[in-house]
């Protein structure tokens, strides 16, 4: 006699239909009530995002580099002269990138 290996085996039935007979018995939300719940919440009251625009004015002071300082071609800080180690045609390198990039 020819086996049909596509056939659900009588156990494995069996225990699918004890575990759904399981989670129907489980006091879970249905689908409506999860949604009258979202609905009910309001989750925007006195919450602000992280990157939110917010209506106040920013003001920076912007100081442009001293005599003795420049900034580094590579990394754009503002260093002092003492650190400067290379000039190329994008500007002056400080000693940091330079070893780093070295």
């Amino acid at each position: 006699m020819a086996a049909d290996y596509d056939e659900v085996r009588p156990e494995v039935a069996e225990a699918s239909d004890k575990t759904l007979q399981d989670v129907r018995k489980m006091d879970a939300p249905t689908p409506k009530s999860v949604a009258t719940e979202l609905e009910e919440t309001d989750f925007a009251d006195g919450l602000e995002l992280p990157g939110a625009i917010v209506d106040e004015e920013l003001s920076v002071n912007v100081i442009p580099p001293g005599e003795d300082e420049f900034v580094c071609g590579e990394c754009f800080t503002i260093r002092h002269r003492s650190q400067a180690e290379e000039h190329t045609k994008h500007g002056i390198i400080c000693r940091d990138c330079v070893l780093e990039y070295s």
